[in-house]
């Protein structure tokens, strides 16, 4: 692709995105499985350039004006222009993160944050004594003491346990529960069966499978003192909407971003196909331990038309064993 065809590219998808008007009709019913069922299978996509909080200028505004998304669009073109020289750059040259980036949403409402309430799009205060989990990507010590609840980068590198979750291939940047659109590999497939469904992350292939029963109060989930990861989900149908609960998470992931440890989490998924190409993904975060109230947040997921294939995490097996390697060399300059 040449730096006109490339440029063309990224102008026409921010034209799709600015000017998409993201409205639904009300009277839309998704089709149905041969269980009767909304039919939400496929593969979805949930990349976004929409803060996760919202500006403070913005206030309890959820979307922006036609004003703004009129002078966004002007901007993104503006700053093609800029840079058409720098986009020669090409196959084996073209830098790794600059060319697999896919955190613009595709289509869908503008929305000035991801998080509905709270109302002014803010995350709740932190509970006393929430635990802020700190980390980074260079070979110093943070200071902070293991477990490593932090998904990428680290606290040090003495060993693989001080680095973060993702390097480890233990649990995906982005791939939660609950989903949170990041720099690439935002798609999940969802394949649904009478009494399960599954939700299958790209990043490192997670699939959590979940048990479906009649309705919220006749879930049995696993006896509190099993613990997971991705905690164990449990979900039932409720009108158009899938709804997912997830507990029992083992407290060595942070209940949200980097803060928290997960231990007295509940988090409430909720997918409703809004449009043949939109399911809206809305989740709601219930941590008492971490934050004074609970927080809920939408992230609209589009169709794709491809397959998803397996990611394979291969920082455990390269990545890491390189960065040890590093940090050993550096020990030994520094001793000498």
């Amino acid at each position: 692709m040449n730096a006109t065809d490339y440029k063309n590219k990224v102008l026409a998808s921010a034209v799709a995105i600015f000017l998409s008007s993201g409205t639904f009709a009300d009277d839309y019913a998704a089709p149905r499985t041969q269980w009767g069922q909304p039919n939400i299978e496929g593969v979805w996509n949930f990349s976004s350039n929409t803060p996760m909080e919202r500006p403070a200028k913005f206030g309890d505004r959820q979307f922006l004006s036609d004003e703004e998304i009129s002078r966004a669009q002007l901007a993104r073109a503006n700053f093609d222009e800029r840079t058409d020289s720098a986009l020669p750059i090409e196959g084996v040259d073209e830098s790794y993160n600059d060319f697999w980036i896919e955190n613009a949403g595709i289509g869908g409402d503008i929305r000035t944050s991801h998080i509905i309430d709270p109302m002014n799009g803010k995350l709740p205060a932190f509970a006393p004594g929430a635990i802020r989990n700190q980390g980074m990507y260079g070979g110093d010590t943070t200071g902070e003491s293991r477990p490593v609840r932090i998904a990428a980068g680290g606290i040090g590198t003495d060993g693989p346990e001080d680095r973060g979750l993702s390097e480890r291939c233990i649990v995906g940047f982005n791939a939660g529960p609950p989903f949170i659109p990041s720099l690439y590999n935002n798609n999940v497939q969802i394949v649904q069966h009478k009494t399960h469904v599954v939700l299958l992350t790209e990043m490192i292939h997670d699939a959590r499978v979940v048990k479906l029963f009649d309705d919220e109060a006749s879930i049995i989930g696993l006896d509190d003192t099993v613990t997971l990861w991705t905690g164990d989900s449990r979900g039932y149908w409720e009108g158009e909407s899938l709804i997912v609960i997830t507990k029992n998470f083992n407290g060595l992931t942070a209940s949200f971003g980097s803060s928290g440890t997960s231990s007295e989490k509940i988090l409430t998924e909720r997918f409703t196909r809004v449009s043949p190409d939109t399911v809206n993904y809305e989740f709601t975060v219930d941590d008492p331990a971490t934050y004074t109230a609970k927080f809920s947040a939408i992230v609209p997921m589009t169709k794709v038309a491809g397959q998803l294939y397996e990611y394979a995490c291969h920082e455990g097996n390269y990545g890491m064993v390189n960065i040890l390697r590093g940090a050993r060399v550096q020990d030994s300059l520094a001793n000498n």
